[in-house]
């Protein structure tokens, strides 16, 4: 019995740390992606103020 008590509090561990291992690298792919978005952004809106730019004649 001791044994059985043993195996599943082992196999919760397991399971858990596994949950918290996912939602870590969740988190953190969601916050890399948002940060690039943010990157993108601004690069675009540099080229775009670079067309126009050049298109004025500047």
């Amino acid at each position: 019995m001791s044994s059985m008590t043993s195996m599943m509090l082992v196999v919760g561990a397991v399971c858990a740390s596994l949950a918290f291992g996912v939602l870590l690298a969740y988190g953190a792919c969601q916050a890399m992606f948002s940060m690039f978005r943010v990157h993108a952004q601004s690069a675009a809106r540099r080229s775009q103020a670079a067309r126009v730019g050049i298109s004025a004649g500047n």
